[in-house]
């Protein structure tokens, strides 16, 4: 017999936390969150997607054994704002029951229905800075820290209780070796004396600060016209700020700004973390945080996180000026490799600007959808 109960104690938001450590132990390619960091994302006194959105959170038992979760999400913005009549779902981890599964996600219905929402989709977060999708091909390739593993069976539970594909996810990676600079050195000085455009580098995490809610603003303002798109909120700014910027090394950061100091296009790009976050084992103390500072300065993998260009600037090579900055500092620090985390398949815009470094698609992620 499948019980379900609402983790809504801390001691059960723990266990919500801890089930994938037990789901994917000793497994090469997951890659564990940090716990307390896991933690305060469901904490609704915290982190701020509460102020626009709503969840429950859900573990499964059979035999006394916690066999799956789910968190049961609606953000509000999407749904009032953008008249997306949706309930989400998200943190889904189960056991290869289809029972299981089928037991979790009647309580994302009950949620939607109570609301008088149309249709379900997920696996997906509070925002668009959360993970999303659900993996369908790559499961023999490394996971990284802003992405969900999962096993093969997840999306054939879904397609086999009625789901079908929403969106499609693509994850690419390239050698640092094919970057060639002639494809960016030309069209960066063109770029720069044509609009009056200048690149803006870091050397200390301090000095990026007064910049980040621009940069924000820039992100809502480059993704708008996207599908799936819910803009962060001024409280989400504040926490991202302070959960993020200090992972990230300060010259990773980059930002192009015109004449008048408006920014008009920004990238951030992170160091690879995973196997320094498989070796902390979720945990900061005692030797987790040494091994991320150590990732910090010394992997020579990294991810581009989030690159965004303001629409007025996004035809006029305003991202060779950015790949000229990465190429210096990528080239100093002895980068060896590229990935780049989750972009829609039908994100042509961005697609285009990685072709001259022939990216290989190396996984394939899905959000799923079905009519309540």
């Amino acid at each position: 017999m499948i019980t379900i109960v609402e983790a809504n104690t801390p001691k059960l938001l723990k266990e919500f936390v801890m089930f994938p450590f037990y789901l994917y132990k000793n497994h090469p390619y997951w890659v564990p969150p940090l716990i307390n960091d896991e933690i305060e994302t469901f904490d609704k006194t915290k982190n701020p997607a509460f102020t626009s959105a709503e969840a429950n959170f859900y573990l499964a038992y059979k035999d006394d054994c916690i066999v799956g979760r789910i968190a049961a999400i609606i953000n509000w913005d999407e749904v009032n704002k953008q008249e997306k009549s949706k309930v989400r779902f998200g943190w889904w981890d189960v056991i290869d029951d289809i029972e299981v599964t089928k037991a979790l996600l009647e309580k994302v219905y009950e949620l939607g229905r109570k609301n008088n929402l149309e249709y379900v989709e997920g696996p997906m977060g509070f925002s668009n800075l959360d993970k999303v999708g659900v993996l369908t091909e790559g499961f023999d390739e490394m996971g990284s820290m802003i992405t969900w593993y999962n096993f093969p069976y997840y999306a054939i539970h879904l397609e086999q209780l009625g789901y079908v594909k929403e969106k499609e996810y693509l994850e690419n990676k390239f050698p640092f070796a094919n970057v060639k600079p002639e494809h960016f050195e030309k069209a960066n000085e063109l770029v720069r004396k044509r609009y009056g455009l200048k690149p803006l580098n870091f050397t200390n995490n301090k000095d990026i600060m007064p910049y980040v809610d621009k940069m924000f603003d820039l992100f809502n303002a480059s993704y708008a016209n996207l599908s799936s798109f819910v803009a962060i909120t001024g409280v989400q700014k504040d926490y991202f700020k302070k959960k993020y910027i200090s992972f990230i090394n300060p010259e990773y950061i980059k930002f192009v700004m015109d004449k008048e100091d408006n920014m008009v296009a920004f990238s951030i790009v992170m160091p690879s973390f995973s196997s320094a976050l498989q070796k902390a084992k979720g945990k900061l103390f005692p030797f987790g945080f040494y091994h991320l500072l150590k990732a910090k300065s010394d992997s020579k993998e990294v991810l581009f996180y989030l690159i965004g260009v303001d629409p007025e600037y996004q035809n006029k090579g305003a991202t060779a000026i950015i790949f000229n900055e990465y190429y210096n500092t990528f080239k100093a620090k002895g980068i060896l490799n590229c990935i780049r985390t989750p972009e829609l398949e039908d994100n042509h815009a961005i697609q285009n600007i990685w072709k001259h470094f022939d990216p290989q698609i190396f996984k394939r992620r899905r959000t799923y959808r079905k009519n309540l």
